[in-house]
């Protein structure tokens, strides 16, 4: 059950709020359609019942509003607006990652896949995508967590009038499951053929709320369709009859060979065809648009060719919903039986956040590319640098001259991490809007291990590039065997993991990738500097043997032997960039905390 009351947008200057004070419910069990003109405040109220846009009144689900429910995407699939995708990502891949966030198995995708038709099309990028296709994927991720109620703004758009028909038996379907399902829509005829309840509104109010066929019959003119190859001669009879007898008739040319006929009924259109000849092939009264209402789909191969070409049916089942255990019968698209709200297994743990890390890291080049290009740049800048001769063997490897601000290895780091969010409000596959990016600890800690991970990985590989290429152009001349190598590798892997967790929380707080990146380039830039007037001179009290006392409070005793370790990453910290980098984390979390945590939308 799906309950909208006093639905109010805030208002607007000098113009009355889009939504007003608009009250309504959608029923388990059935579709309702939310009815209005371009501008009448259907998406806007689809947003205030989401959570997304400022106003007042509330939306319960089931009896619980959003920000109350554990896992939204588990209780409700929403499509609303465009496609929200990197569009360099393969349909398939988008929709695993959104399977991992939502905790279900990723085999899901693919059955998904197959219920939309577009099984034939899983390994397409988002880009290439036709509009149609566009909304089928959207239909997918939404039915992804086998969710209760269901919000579709405009779900037809872009769709053929055969694949409507194919949309409105899959809501049908999932409303025969006990679902809620509701959906926008500017056409009354669609609404009315396609619903079991309309909600119109006008200018943000509720006009009516009425079931199906009362608004059919209220609202919408009968008329009489009529299919003659005589269309034009029989519209003139029609039309001198009406004005012989002082009708209101109009008469409306649908094509070459259909008639509409207003004001009028089947005896009398077929009695004027009679008495003049006229061949007339259909005569038929309707309410609203021609054609009955859909049915159900029927799984049936496709001989021609087209699987998962966009059209329904294009992967061998045309749209049979299999809702787990207990939903539609994939060979016959029928609903088997009511069971359980969702039979769908849940995939749930602390893991959860980091599959969805993973998949959303891994399902574009982006990673690949980004180490190629710095591990490209840094081998040309050791080289440049050992051509000359004067620069020591640390600066060498890291390809870090005194020139640059940070090494190609720890730009590339910082990037990887700007990414980390960045992607998500470009492309936001968590939340239906930009800007609304869940904000849990879970998800930050994914992001934060990964991008660690991927730092150390991309640092890895352009010391050793660097090594290599050095040793096959100069010889073994530039490269000496280090006598300490532990703090040297401890401060290279903690400036790697500074950037990427700079660039991980900056555009976490400034929700950008190009913020993220330029916080990374304010570390050396801004803050250093500062860092190195505040640490000009000498100490007035030593700080010898802090390790060992450090080595007294901790709980757990460690090993004297890790004294050299936690010196050395004493030793790290205490340098003007480890500073600045400790110092610029620690803003960066707290401003994140202050911006995301609070945040009512739930991981």
């Amino acid at each position: 059950m799906l309950q909208a009351i006093g639905l109010t947008s805030t208002p607007r200057r000098d113009l009355p709020p889009l939504v007003d004070d608009l009250t309504f419910e959608a029923r388990p069990g059935h579709v309702t359609a939310l009815l209005g003109e371009p501008g009448a405040g259907k998406t806007t109220a689809l947003r205030l019942m989401l959570e997304l846009e400022p106003g007042r009144g509330v939306t319960y689900f089931r009896g619980r509003p959003l920000h109350r429910i554990p896992h939204p995407g588990r209780e409700v699939g929403v499509l609303l607006g465009d496609l929200p995708g990197n569009p360099a990502r393969t349909v398939r891949n988008q929709l695993r990652m959104l399977c991992a966030a939502a905790g279900v198995p990723a085999s899901r995708a693919d059955t998904m896949l197959e219920v939309v038709g577009l099984a034939g099309l899983r390994d397409q990028r988002l880009g290439s995508l036709s509009l149609g296709m566009e909304r089928r994927v959207g239909l997918a991720a939404a039915l992804l967590a086998d969710p209760c109620t269901l919000l579709l703004d405009e779900p037809g758009a872009g769709l053929s009038p055969r694949e409507r028909g194919w949309l409105h038996a899959l809501l049908r379907g999932h409303a025969a499951l006990g679902g809620a399902v509701l959906f926008t829509t500017d056409d009354a005829k669609e609404a009315a053929r396609s619903a079991d309840r309309v909600v119109s509104i006008e200018s943000g109010r509720l006009v009516a709320d009425q079931d199906a066929a009362e608004f059919a019959r209220t609202r919408l003119r009968p008329r009489v369709a009529v299919r003659t190859p005589h269309a034009a001669r029989l519209a003139d009879v029609l039309g001198r009859e009406a004005r012989a007898a002082q009708r209101a008739v109009e008469i409306v040319e649908e094509s070459g060979s259909r008639l509409s006929v207003y004001g009028s009924n089947c005896a009398e259109v077929g009695e004027a065809a009679f008495r003049h000849g006229v061949l007339v092939h259909q005569l038929a009264d309707e309410t609203g648009d021609a054609g009955a209402p859909p049915t159900l789909p029927r799984a049936r191969a496709e001989a021609d060719g087209r699987e998962g070409a966009g059209a329904p049916g294009g992967s061998g089942d045309d749209g049979g919903y299999d809702r787990g255990e207990s939903g539609y019968d994939s060979g016959h698209g029928r609903p088997r039986s009511r069971g359980p709200a969702s039979a769908v297994r849940r995939v749930g743990g602390p893991l959860r956040p980091l599959r969805y890390e993973l998949h959303r890291v891994f399902g574009t080049a982006t990673p690949a590319l980004t180490a190629a290009f710095t591990v490209a740049v840094s081998v040309v800048i050791a080289l440049v640098l050992a051509r000359t001769g004067q620069t020591p063997q640390n600066r060498l490897l890291a390809a870090w001259p005194e020139l640059l601000p940070l090494p190609p290895a720890a730009l590339g780091a910082g990037l990887l991490g700007a990414l980390a969010f960045g992607e998500e409000y470009r492309y936001p596959a968590l939340a239906a809007d930009r800007g609304t990016v869940p904000r849990r600890m879970g998800l930050l800690t994914a992001k934060l291990g990964v991008t660690a991970a991927l730092a150390l990985l991309l640092g890895a590989l352009a010391v050793a590039a660097d090594a290599a290429a050095l040793k096959l152009v100069f010889d073994s001349g530039p490269l000496r065997s280090p006598a300490q190598w532990v703090s040297p590798a401890a401060s290279w892997a903690g400036l790697l993991i500074g950037c990427a967790w700079s660039g991980v929380l900056a555009s976490g707080v400034f929700r950008s990738a190009a913020a993220g990146l330029a916080a990374v380039l304010a570390v050396p830039v801004a803050v250093v500097p500062l860092v190195r007037k505040a640490l000009d001179g000498p100490s007035a009290y030593p700080v010898g043997g802090l390790a060992a006392r450090l080595r007294g409070m901790a709980w757990a005793q460690w090993p004297p032997e890790a004294d050299r370790l936690v010196l050395g990453a004493l030793r790290v910290m205490a340098q003007p960039v480890g500073t600045a980098l400790v110092l610029s984390l620690m803003v960066l979390l707290c401003a994140y905390g202050f911006t995301g945590l609070r945040s009512r939308v739930r991981w």
